[in-house]
């Protein structure tokens, strides 16, 4: 009965077969072929030009590309900065894990003949399985988890409580240019919460719900149809404050009145309107 081969490519003797010989199958076996490059091994996958590589698993137990835990991704000059598909051909489909180092300068698909696959970016490297159909994320779960320094670039989302910064003076910058929050954001604590702050003209496009301080005017301010003071107070309550110019075209909300402490000096050319119905006293 002549040898076989396991889904890893391990020779599987044939009862009575390879007499005298078997010993050295079986150390290619277990040594640095099969198993050993299956357990430990690293190859070197070389895309040599801006083209998809494919690697194949054969019914030989010496060393093969494909049985290897770990890929190492590189290019040749002509190949720098492709974006392509590394393939797990024929014999590949089987149940395995892949440790894959993308050292090339092009994102790489890791897949299966068939199925989406997991992009790799470049100069990085992560853990895929390769389930006999698909290649998948080898985990999309842990129950706890601690990252020294770390850069997401795809989504995130993080269900339960989460601690961002562990120490006075920490900070969270994001970088992007709005940061939506869709759900109630609530404060806890005896702290504050620090305002963006600017002048008249670094005032940001303008969304209804927008509050800030205008350094210009001294005051806090929020835009509804237009910018609009809000009033600021003295510590205990006691002392509401208004501005005494007004500087900018200003229309009061409709069906509500307004009253300020004078003098008030409207500036040359800038309108206040009071609609129908409401009214502006002037103290």
């Amino acid at each position: 009965m002549a040898s076989t081969y396991s889904d890893l490519k391990i020779e599987l003797i044939g009862t009575g077969e390879q007499s005298g010989t078997w010993g050295i199958t079986t150390n290619t076996n277990l040594g640095n072929g099969a198993l050993g490059e299956a357990i430990t091994g690293s190859a070197t996958v070389d895309f040599a030009s801006a083209a998809d590589v494919t690697i194949t698993l054969t019914n030989v137990n010496t060393t093969q590309s494909a049985r290897n835990l770990r890929l190492n991704i590189t290019e040749s000059s002509t190949g720098v900065g492709y974006v392509g598909n590394l393939i797990l051909g024929s014999g590949c489909q089987i149940e395995k894990f892949y440790l894959i180092n993308n050292a090339s300068t092009g994102a790489k698909t890791i897949k299966n003949t068939t199925g989406t696959g997991i992009a790799v970016p470049a100069s990085k490297a992560t853990l895929v399985y390769n389930d006999g159909t698909n290649v998948v994320d080898a985990a999309t779960y842990f129950s706890s988890l601690t990252l020294g320094s770390a850069t997401v670039t795809g989504n995130l989302t993080v269900a339960g409580n989460t601690t961002l910064g562990d120490a006075s003076g920490d900070t969270i910058t994001l970088n992007a240019a709005t940061a939506t929050i869709p759900n109630n954001l609530n404060f806890s604590g005896t702290g504050t919460v620090r305002l963006p702050n600017g002048t008249t003209g670094q005032r940001p496009s303008p969304a209804t719900g927008m509050i800030r301080y205008n350094t210009t005017s001294g005051l806090f301010e929020g835009y509804t149809t237009q910018w609009g003071g809000i009033g600021g107070a003295s510590a205990d309550g006691a002392v509401y404050e208004n501005a005494q110019t007004i500087s900018n075209n200003y229309t009061m909300t409709t069906n509500f009145n307004g009253e300020s402490v004078g003098p008030i000096n409207i500036g040359s050319g800038v309108v206040v309107t009071i609609p129908s119905g409401s009214r502006w006293v002037v103290l």
